[in-house]
């Protein structure tokens, strides 16, 4: 099955990131959310393998070690964000053209990655 599409969606907090990528989902079955994989405790009204994949640091480097990401970024000291792999190629075996809401050196790595996917 050929891949589909990458949207990446980039823009510092309160830019309405969020706002535009909840919209387009809801108008375009075609297309669907990347959830990134984290180190950071999830909020109240988070849930896991909804709003992110929530691991623990150590699981998170083994990951790195294993190079299942194809993106990552240690924000702070042990508080890591990436892409997974697997995440991307379950969307894709799903037929969908995914869209990411990441940071901009995320989305720099996501492009020399893939190119104009």
């Amino acid at each position: 099955m050929e891949k589909g599409k990458l949207i990446i969606f980039s823009a510092p907090s309160g830019a309405g990131k969020t706002t535009i990528v909840k919209h387009l989902l809801n108008k375009n079955d075609t297309l669907a959310f990347s959830i990134s994989a984290t180190t950071r405790d999830a909020r109240h009204y988070e849930k896991h393998g909804v709003h992110y994949y929530f691991i623990s640091t150590a699981e998170f480097e083994q990951k790195i070690k294993q190079d299942a990401f194809v993106e990552h970024e240690q924000v702070y000291e042990g508080l890591y964000y990436g892409t997974l792999h697997e995440e991307m190629n379950r969307l894709w075996a799903m037929g969908k053209h995914i869209i990411f809401d990441i940071d901009v050196q995320g989305g720099i790595n996501l492009k020399k990655m893939y190119g104009k996917r």
